[in-house]
């Protein structure tokens, strides 16, 4: 009774042998198929799904790390006005010293300008060179004077210093007083005089170059100073002699 059982089973194997990575019995494959393994990866597996979550965790905390280095990309480039070529102090800026340029917004200094129209049309209040940024310190105005002054009611005031030899040695920056003498002053025989001082601590903010100008004396010294200072020096200069003590 058992031989014709061995018989088959040995059948079996041997026709087992015959496939490489198949396992038959009798008539039947025991071989997974395609559909078996996905099933079977599919299959809920703890460590598996822990891993996984690990991993997608990881990378959502790399892209949000990603993400804040990289700031709004609709406000990370700003378009400023430059300068194209170099600009000399006292110089009106023309649309042809101007150009414009993108920087990363995290570079730009305060008080940067955007709009050539802006600028078109000031003074220079100091040499700027070629591809330079160009902010509301460097051409003279209002916020030069409050900068300068460090008070919002400022005022940029021009005079002609009656020594041109004074004049030579100004530079922007100073910081001088502000002297005149009065129509009082008692004759040459005498060596007494009667010194006002109109205004303290005016910073030079503008020297027009010499060569700009007819002749040395009429060579112009632009001061920022408070507003009522400002009106005193400026009335003065039209019937007094000015000149500048340095601090």
């Amino acid at each position: 009774m058992r031989q014709p059982f061995l018989s088959g089973l040995f059948r079996a194997h041997s026709r087992s042998q015959g496939r490489p990575g198949s396992q038959n019995f009798g008539d039947v494959d025991l071989t997974p198929s395609v559909v078996d393994r996905l099933v079977e990866i599919t299959k809920p597996n703890r460590a598996r799904g822990a891993t996984v979550r690990k991993i997608a965790a990881l990378t959502l905390a790399g892209l949000g790390i990603a993400l804040l280095f990289r700031g709004d990309p609709a406000t990370d480039i700003v378009r400023v006005v430059t300068a194209a070529r170099d600009v000399a102090p006292g110089q009106l800026v023309t649309v042809d010293d101007l150009g414009i340029s993108e920087f990363p917004a995290d570079h730009l200094p305060d008080g940067t300008l955007t709009e050539v129209g802006d600028v078109v049309g000031s003074t220079v209040a100091g040499p700027v060179r070629r591809g330079e940024i160009v902010t509301d310190v460097r051409v003279l105005g209002s916020r030069l004077a409050r900068e300068s002054t460090g008070t919002d009611d400022a005022r940029i005031v021009p005079v002609r210093l009656a020594d041109a030899a004074v004049s030579d040695i100004v530079r922007s920056g100073d910081i001088v007083d502000v002297l005149t003498v009065g129509p009082d002053t008692p004759n040459e025989q005498t060596n007494d005089s009667n010194p006002t001082i109109l205004a303290s601590d005016a910073v030079v903010v503008l020297v027009t170059a010499a060569e700009s100008t007819r002749n040395q004396r009429e060579q112009v010294i632009m001061l920022a100073l408070p507003t009522e200072a400002a009106t005193r020096v400026a009335a003065a200069s039209l019937v007094s002699a000015i000149t500048v003590t340095f601090k």
